[in-house]
């Protein structure tokens, strides 16, 4: 079975992100996140608790993780301004010489805004020798048009580089006109579904595959980061009924290389953003050892957004829940910490 029909086998219908709930008599979209605003907030209580945490004999992990994990991210950057104000000192090097190993990492992540966080894995994803493509796709293919333009302005005030030409130095050839295309923050986010465009994306697709000079890369990568996600979908199921293979196993059959997982990993977050990240959440935790840096990337990345719906993709693909893998891949405060951000079980 191939690695696309084993993704598809047993997540849930297409994710919907159109779900909404009526609020005095105004429809607003429903949140699927696990970490909500604290009630009664307190920066300057929590600031002080903090500080004595750290700076107990032994460090209080305990409390840390406490209000880390029980605060939205926009309470912990007040906490983090108050703390700074009072004790003159960056709450985030105090936490680094009190944490160590995965809970210091995790513990840093959270204190970090989304765009922060994102700009810092892209950085991480393209330095030194190696780029870690993977990170790549999966921030670019994943976020928002305004998450997109916010991520691109902190890198270049955090690092001093424009992400587009570290882009261009760390990758090549049609990953980088993919990872490219993604950057212009362009991609139509309606909820509306065009039929006449899907059918016309559908046969301008097939034909760009069943072409005898070779594939048509240029015309998949357009259409792939232009589209929203509803559209593709349609696409999908239009490209279905003029080919005698599926998107993907056609993607499969011509591509190869990072540009062939680019534009899968695409195709999946168009069909099921939240499956998406229970198959990433899967491979981090599956055999032997545990790929700490994806469980943190996409728990705290996610945590007030989807990570509710994701969780809920997790036990339908693999019949199991990501708490129960948690307890079996990780132990101790770190795992105190995960678990905190998975919400109540």
């Amino acid at each position: 079975m191939s690695l696309f029909k084993k993704f598809f086998k047993n997540i849930h219908d297409r994710d919907r992100d159109d779900d909404t709930v009526t609020v005095k008599g105004k429809p607003k979209p429903k949140y699927y996140g696990t970490v909500t605003p604290y009630p009664n907030f307190n920066a300057s209580s929590d600031a002080s608790v903090l500080q004595s945490a750290i700076e107990a004999r032994g460090v209080d992990e305990d409390v840390i993780i406490s209000v880390l994990v029980k605060r939205s991210n926009e309470q912990r950057q007040k906490i983090k301004v108050v703390y700074e104000a009072s004790k003159g000192e960056r709450l985030a090097e105090d936490l680094k010489d009190a944490l160590r190993s995965d809970l210091e990492d995790v513990s840093l992540a959270l204190l970090m805004t989304p765009a922060q966080f994102d700009a810092f894995q892209l950085r991480r994803a393209t330095k030194g020798l190696g780029t870690d493509e993977e990170i790549l796709v999966e921030i670019l293919a994943t976020r928002s048009n305004q998450e997109i333009c916010e991520i691109k302005r902190v890198f270049k005030e955090e690092y001093g580089e424009e992400l587009e030409e570290v882009i261009v130095s760390e990758t090549s050839d049609e990953f980088t006109t993919a990872l490219l295309a993604m950057m212009k923050a362009n991609k139509s986010e309606s909820m509306e579904v065009d039929m006449a465009l899907a059918q016309k994306d559908a046969e301008i697709l097939f034909e760009s595959g069943d072409n005898a000079d070779g594939i048509d890369v240029a015309a998949f990568i357009n259409i792939l980061t232009t589209r929203s996600g509803p559209q593709l979908s349609k696409t999908f199921e239009k490209y279905a009924s003029v080919s005698d293979v599926t998107l993907p196993k056609a993607l499969e059959l011509e591509l190869s290389g990072d540009i062939e997982d680019c534009l899968i990993d695409i195709v999946k977050c168009s069909w099921n953003k939240p499956a998406f990240f229970a198959e990433k959440l899967h491979l981090a935790m599956k055999g032997h050892g545990t790929c700490e840096e994806t469980l943190i990337r996409v728990l705290v990345s996610r945590s007030e957004i989807d990570l509710q719906k994701i969780l809920e993709q997790y036990r339908a693909m693999y019949n199991r829940s990501v708490q129960e893998d948690i307890l079996e891949d990780t132990d101790g405060h770190y795992q105190q910490v995960l678990l905190g951000i998975c919400g109540p079980y």
